[in-house]
């Protein structure tokens, strides 16, 4: 096929632009970022050849070579892993982070996050080599495939596609340096510079790394050879023992082989023996990915067997709610030939994943007890994996039974975040419930007309904020015998001696207004289900509440945000009977405002639960018509 020039996608010519102008700080980043790539390729052609040996040609020896030269100023990166193809390389160059860069770009427009925070997130480690190059060639052959394919570009908005010939699979990127980068500490053609970064970022990749020295002869030096030598280390980290490994080689060794841009939040490195024996090495990433909760988003660990890689993204050791752990295992437990179908009925693997499961949580319980701020910074990124697993598993209830003492909710107790059981250990002695209120952030709720009464008696609120929330506390139901109660349900009753006598005095009064409030409910038929006389409220006129069983108006908000606007939340006006507005209602009965004074009351209460009446050009006539008259 001839040479083809094409154009970048707009969105990803924008991302270009970032990658190469600001997202990397650090400029020497862009040599872990294509070893790291490097070492990907051959992981997959490793993987591919377990059941397709046809595949390496006749040549099992994995390398990577990093050749700089002064006289070219350039650097070329080749490796003889899987390579691409045409398509492929089209598919995966030619468009930068294709399922994310939209996404990519509003969230550096809305979060103002630091750049590097976020590029980890999104497939673009390739195109750090246009930081320090002005034109960048590849040559890539498909493992298995005769045909080869070159691909360039000077990183301005197009590039060129072409057939190509190469002898070996595999992928060579030939990095045409900017001026800046062929001098002084950052001369990237110097092999003492690129020895000393190898060793910085890429010592643990398991495939060697080699590169030219020229050895000057010690009887003549005149006479140069040149010399092959391997650079890395190549000693998985994991086997190594834990006394022996600082933090900064854990926090690289993440950041290389899981494409993290921040040093871990946490570190779990363990090993067992015994019946069965494996070490893990796994961590828990300071920042969650975007699509974390996105069902394209691909869970799992790293898998070895004898330190050999069998496959990336093993599903089978942890549970859903645990999907953000990266990291992986290895056993010599396992054969190297395994398939995933075997891996699911696989005993040792529900063994180490039940250890692993039990273990991560013991070690977050011990985060929670001795270091709760960062905690606290575990639970804003991943607080709501727990929340989901909770309601998923509602059936059985043991993912409840492990998580439940690991929940953390704010809490009207000085705003502050609370576990149920700091919540338990401040009840009030007469106390029965753990009251709840939910709404989109902490001036809303703490508006709420219910919430008044409960400050007033000096009992604690749980806030609940994510739309999550409230399903999992259904699915918890209670907590150590006592029952979680909505603020905003009809079945909302402090239980003490002075609610009792309000409580009594509300019956008589309904009794006393039974036409009253049946006219009410007639005028806002379709509106509401019911309307009744509370004692609930202190100062407020009116509160819109749920029935006790069904969804709550959190929950119909969140059900119509997932398209599916069938479940309805029962809505009931409650009415304070000691509010001034109470009286003008009774004497409105029976002319010809009532039935405004009566919409005017329910959009009131809407308008408290953070509500937009469905047609709020009529609400303000009303409401200026009441004022003029």
């Amino acid at each position: 096929m001839s040479k083809e020039t094409l154009e970048f996608q707009a969105e990803t010519k924008r991302l270009l632009d970032l990658v190469i102008n600001s997202i990397y700080t650090n400029k020497e980043i862009f040599l872990r970022e294509l070893i790291s790539n490097a070492s990907d390729a051959i992981d997959k052609l490793h993987f591919e050849s377990l059941t397709n040996q046809d595949i390496l040609e006749n040549n099992s020896e994995y390398e990577i070579i990093i050749l700089p030269d002064k006289d070219t100023k350039s650097i070329t990166i080749s490796d003889n892993g899987i390579g691409m193809t045409r398509e492929e390389v089209i598919s995966n160059i030619g468009t930068i982070a294709k399922s994310g860069t939209k996404a990519f770009l509003e969230q550096l427009k809305d979060n103002g996050e630091t750049t590097e925070e976020l590029i980890g997130q999104f497939g673009v480690g390739f195109y750090s080599a246009f930081i320090v190059a002005d034109k960048v060639t590849l040559v890539t052959r498909k493992a298995g495939q005769t045909s080869a394919v070159k691909w360039e570009s000077d990183g301005t908005g197009e590039f060129t596609i072409e057939d190509f010939d190469k002898e070996s699979r595999g992928t060579t990127i030939v990095l045409h340096l900017k001026k800046e980068f062929t001098e002084g500490e950052d001369n990237f053609t110097d092999t003492r510079t690129i020895e000393r970064l190898i060793k910085k970022y890429s010592d643990y990749i398991r495939y060697p790394i080699k590169m030219n020295f020229e050895v000057t002869d010690k009887e003549d030096e005149s006479k140069k050879t040149i010399e092959v030598r391997t650079i890395n280390s190549m000693q998985p980290l994991w086997t190594r023992s834990k006394n022996d490994i600082k933090t900064e080689e854990y926090n690289d060794f993440f950041k290389h082989q899981f494409h993290e841009w921040e040093e871990p939040l946490e570190i779990y490195h363990t090993k067992a023996e015994g019946t069965f024996e494996y070490t893990a090495l796994l961590c828990i990433p300071k920042k969650a990915p975007l699509d974390l909760y996105y069902s394209n988003f691909e869970p799992g660990l790293q898998l070895y067997s004898r330190h050999v890689f069998i496959m990336d993204k093993c599903k089978d050791f942890l549970p859903d709610y645990l999907r953000f752990i990266k990291g992986l295992v290895d056993s010599p437990d396992l054969p190297l030939n395994i398939s995933r179908e075997l891996l699911q009925q696989s005993r040792e693997v529900r063994k180490i994943g039940k250890s692993l499961e039990k273990n991560i949580l013991k070690q977050l319980a011990k985060m929670l007890k001795d270091d709760r701020s960062k905690y606290e910074q575990f639970w804003n990124e991943y607080g709501k994996s727990f929340k989901i697993g909770i309601y998923n598993d509602a059936f059985t209830g043991q993912t409840a039974n492990d998580l439940k003492d690991l929940l953390i909710f704010q809490t009207s107790h000085e705003n502050k975040f609370a576990t149920l059981a700091e919540y338990f250990g401040r009840m009030k002695a007469d106390q029965d419930k753990i009251y709840y209120a939910a709404a989109k952030d902490i001036k809303t709720i703490e508006k709420l007309p219910q919430m008044e009464l409960l400050k007033d008696r000096g009992i604690e609120v749980v806030y609940l904020f994510d739309p999550v929330d409230e399903f999992t506390l259904e699915a918890l139901h209670e907590y150590d015998g006592k029952h979680f109660q909505s603020i905003s349900r009809e079945d909302f009753k402090l239980d003490d001696e002075e609610s009792k006598t309000a409580q009594k005095q509300i019956d008589d009064l309904t009794k006393d207004n039974e036409s009253l409030l049946k006219d009410v409910k007639e005028s806002l038929k379709g509106k509401v289900d019911d309307v009744k006389l509370t004692s609930q409220l202190k100062s407020g006129a009116v509160c819109l509440v749920t029935g006790a069983n069904g969804p709550s108006l959190t929950m119909e908000k969140t059900f119509e945000a997932m398209n599916n606007p069938f479940f309805k939340a029962s809505k009931i006006l409650e009415i304070n009977p000691n509010h001034a507005l109470f009286n003008k209602l009774k004497e409105s009965q029976g002319k010809d405002n009532f039935n405004d004074f009566c919409d005017l009351m329910y959009c009131q209460a809407l308008l408290i639960e953070g509500i937009m009446p469905d047609n709020h050009v009529e609400l303000a006539n009303k409401i200026a018509e009441l004022m003029t008259n």
